[in-house]
């Protein structure tokens, strides 16, 4: 790993302790963001801006979901007026709520929203340039020229909002930064970061700081990444500490949605930073916020958590992935090993074959033989329950190591030890075993064992409310005193709602894979009250640690869709269409296909997709390879036809599996 700058204050106050970032209070209406305001949770409309009673419908049942702020799109100068006819409508029922007008390319009707709600949202990567995906060689004066002509724009704005008490967020994404940006910084957070400073100097030279700032990506690390590199910026160059939106763009819908937000979301507030949080899901407006409350209330008890040993210097770069260095203990560790997954069915017992499939292992009796899907775990830990059948090729058992000692096969089966049982027995499995520890177990006795040790590998977890950070500083530890040992990642969770463990467990393993550590994962459920139970918690896991490993770009196990969340620009129905587009192309691994309902959020918004799908008109739509255009124009009823066309001539596509191999 390469070493990070030193200075704590890189980007938060501790790495280990929870303390909220201390920001300046923003004005937004009657609803206060930043300083000592609770982290406050937004989404927006999708209901077309000119149908009045129709947003103000759909903007009720996002206020009574538990939305504090609202968000609507002003295309133009006749959306950006119909906002005063809804925010009319909205006072005459009793909902103060404060409104924010979505801004794209057009500053008259940024200009012209500013007089009517409480909050603009402007792009600075399309608010002043028009994007042609040029790259440009620019001179320092010719670049200047260019902010000299961005301030001519952007500067009515920042007086009509100073004026009149107006709020702004200067939005960056990284799918839409301007081709200047892009020549001069490259798509990467550095770039995302200067794209909003540019629009910030200007707005600080006006004396101008009810400002709240976004670095949004759908790439949950790049967005992590980016973040952190803004609040560092903000203090190198001596700007106001800004409030943060907090938000991954075009996450998708179901559990992958809430997966990747958490994976981005979570991660930044474990660093304590973050002020307002939209968790962006291709699912009706209304089932975005309970989301993001899950997110949030996290932290409502977590200043009291269990102290950890403070660290004066991070051994990390927190603005780049750097994979940590580990040695190869049969497929975990080394430089090319994907990270594994565990299964965790300890606290149930495996008594029949049936039982495997909600690990991704499935047996057919016909030609009796084992299929396992693109999500089949690597490992499964039985704990004190072994299994007693022959498992799939390829799935071995962990059991602990009492039981593997009494086993009659000690070769396929595998030993988890205690500290106590690693230091006290000699007898160990030739090529791996698992050590399971905590950070207050890791002395330099154990770290000696680790290091001298070649078929060891360390099995981590956490009681601390603090989960994420607890497991950091022990990573930190390991990478301090040059220990190489892989590590699996373990949580257990308590019984609870799937959305819940989702979360939980995308926040607390998402921040520790993004900066580079982790080799395997194992996610686990106690205290459920029966096998059907058991077993359906553990499809959940299995399922989710595979989407954490997507999410963070650790191990790519399926298609991946990046969908935005519909707003009044939307051409076509997004749900419908993002669901006709899965049941086409979901067993395409590793390729990601955008779906993005109208041009604003094409090309840019989806600059991580292979293949891209986007509303062009009524029922037109553009399709793309990358970022660039394949077609124009085409018919909606055959997009997705030729979209699969494109695949099969660049050799991604392969014949979808028959589910009825799966049925037993």
């Amino acid at each position: 790993m390469n070493q990070a700058i030193t200075s704590l204050q890189q980007y938060c106050t501790s790495l280990v302790q929870y303390n909220r970032r201390k920001t300046i209070e923003v004005t937004i209406g009657d609803v206060p963001l930043g300083g000592n305001n609770p982290i406050r949770v937004q989404s927006m409309t999708t209901v077309d801006t000119m149908d009045t009673l129709g947003s103000v419908e759909q903007t009720i049942r996002m206020v009574d979901a538990g939305c504090e702020y609202v968000r609507i799109t002003a295309p133009s100068i006749k959306e950006a007026q119909n906002l005063a006819e809804i925010k009319k409508e909205l006072r005459i029922r009793g909902y103060n709520v404060p409104l924010i007008a979505d801004i794209h390319f057009t500053p008259n009707a940024a200009e012209l929203a500013a007089r009517i709600v409480e909050k603009v949202r402007i792009n600075p990567g399309n608010y002043a340039d028009k994007k042609r995906f040029e790259v440009i060689d620019y001179t320092d004066e010719t670049y200047q020229a260019e902010l000299d002509r961005i301030r001519e724009k952007f500067t009515p704005l920042v007086r009509i909002c100073k004026e009149y008490g107006t709020a702004m967020r200067i939005g960056t994404n990284h799918g839409s930064l301007s081709d200047r940006i892009m020549s001069r910084y490259g798509d990467t957070p550095l770039g995302m970061v200067e794209s909003a400073l540019e629009f910030l100097r200007i707005c600080e030279d006006e004396q101008f700081y009810n400002i709240v700032l976004s670095m949004k990506a759908s790439n949950p690390q790049v967005m992590v990444q980016a973040y952190r590199l803004l609040v560092h910026k903000l203090d190198e160059e001596g700007f106001k500490p800004y409030p943060l939106h907090l938000g991954v763009t075009e996450a998708g819908d179901g559990e992958d949605g809430r997966i990747k937000s958490s994976v981005g979301i979570g991660t930044l507030l474990e660093d304590g930073l973050g002020d307002t949080v939209r968790v962006s899901l291709t699912e009706e407006p209304e089932f975005e916020a309970p989301v993001a409350r899950m997110l949030v209330d996290r932290y409502d008890y977590r200043v009291n958590h269990k102290p950890i040993p403070e660290i004066k210097e991070s051994p990390i770069n927190p603005f780049e992935y750097n994979k940590r260095i580990t040695h190869e203990v049969v497929n975990m560790g080394g430089g090319h090993q994907v990270p594994r997954v565990i299964a965790d069915l300890s606290h149930t017992t495996i008594t029949e074959y049936r039982d495997l499939r909600c690990i991704g292992h499935f047996y057919l009796p016909e030609p009796d033989k084992w299929r396992m899907n693109d999500q089949g775990a690597d490992y499964v830990y039985t704990g004190e329950r072994p299994i007693d059948f022959m498992l799939p090729m390829g799935l071995k058992e962990i059991r602990n190591y009492p039981v593997w000692k009494t086993s009659e096969d000690k070769v396929n089966k595998l030993p988890l030890f205690t500290v106590k049982e690693l230091l006290a027995e000699t007898e160990r499995h030739a090529d791996i075993n698992f050590v399971q520890f905590t950070l207050d177990e890791l002395d330099e006795v154990l770290i000696r064992v680790l290091k001298e040790s070649n078929n060891l590998v360390a099995v981590i977890s956490s009681s601390n409310v603090h989960t994420m950070p607890e497991l950091r500083r022990l990573f930190f530890e390991l990478v301090g005193k040059d220990c190489r040992v892989p590590v699996i990642i373990q949580l257990t969770y308590q019984a609870t709602d799937e959305d819940h463990l989702r979360i939980h467990a995308a926040t607390d393993a998402g921040g520790l894979f993004i900066d580079g550590f982790g080799d395997g994962i194992m996610l686990g459920v106690s205290g459920t009250e029966d096998k059907e139970t058991a077993l359906r918690y553990a499809d959940v896991c299995n399922k989710t640690a595979f989407g954490i490993l997507q999410a963070t770009r650790n191990r790519m196990s399926k298609t991946e869709y990046i969908s935005c969340p519909s707003c009044g620009r939307t051409l076509f129905d997004l749900q419908e269409t993002t669901a006709m587009i899965r049941k086409r192309t979901d067993h395409l691994k590793g390729v990601k296909i955008g779906i993005m309902g109208c041009i604003v959020n094409g090309p840019g918004e989806m600059a991580d997709a292979d293949y891209g799908y986007v509303g062009s008109g009524p029922g037109r739509i553009t399709l793309y390879r990358g970022k660039e255009v394949v077609k124009r124009n085409v018919p909606s009823e055959h997009a997705v036809d030729e979209m699969i066309e494109l695949i099969k001539e660049d050799g991604m596509w392969v014949n979808p599996e028959t589910v009825e191999l799966f049925n037993d």
